[in-house]
């Protein structure tokens, strides 16, 4: 039972943070909001990122860091979709129990726990740290930069809790830290073989 009271504290102070975050944007900042959440808008950002990934490995170390990448991202939207369909929590754009207290700029499926955008975008910032932060030494505080405007998106346009965002980034930075190590043991692996060979 007090676990449960904890449990039930923890929603409602999620609740009354979405609230407020949520109630701080403006129709005037809408559209931006819009597209920072559309992943279609920071492919030339992603093209960036390959061509910093091109500039300081070989093409067979490439090879595995953006296999480990589709690993990692697929893996994150996989997870995401079974904590969703587990959990069953509504997204706040379909909470009954905030109706008329949201500006519900975009909804999305029914439940949202939890935020795959996050989980996907801390994953990114998280793995290239492991791979390029000591090359690029400015990198890092960009990514985790990027990576938290992207989740607060969805906190913004009604679409995620911010409880939800949260356990995302957990859950990115997770999946980066196994990928990026196993990433890291594959490409010396392949160095050494180059070299001996």
């Amino acid at each position: 039972r007090p676990r449960f009271k904890i449990m039930e504290e923890i929603i409602l102070e999620d609740k009354q943070a979405m609230i407020f975050l949520n109630n701080l944007g403006s129709s005037t900042f809408d559209p931006f909001w819009i597209l920072v959440s559309e992943k279609w808008f920071w492919i030339p950002l992603y093209v960036i990122f390959l061509y910093f990934l091109y500039k300081n490995f070989n093409k067979k170390s490439l090879f595995y860091i953006l296999l480990f990448v589709a690993l990692g991202i697929t893996a994150s939207d996989q997870i995401a979709n079974i904590f969703k369909f587990g959990f069953e929590r509504l997204r706040p754009c379909h909470d009954p129990s905030l109706e008329g207290l949201l500006r519900e700029v975009k909804c999305g499926g029914k439940f949202g726990f939890y935020s795959a955008h996050s989980s996907n975008s801390f994953f990114v910032a998280t793995y290239l740290t492991i791979l390029l932060g000591k090359k690029i030494k400015q990198l890092p505080y960009f990514l985790f930069v990027w990576a938290a405007i992207v989740a607060y998106s969805r906190v913004y346009l009604g679409m995620h809790f911010p409880g939800d965002i949260i356990i995302g980034a957990i859950m990115g930075i997770l999946l980066a830290l196994f990928f990026g190590t196993l990433a890291k043991k594959v490409i010396k692996k392949s160095e050494v073989t180059t070299q001996d060979s």
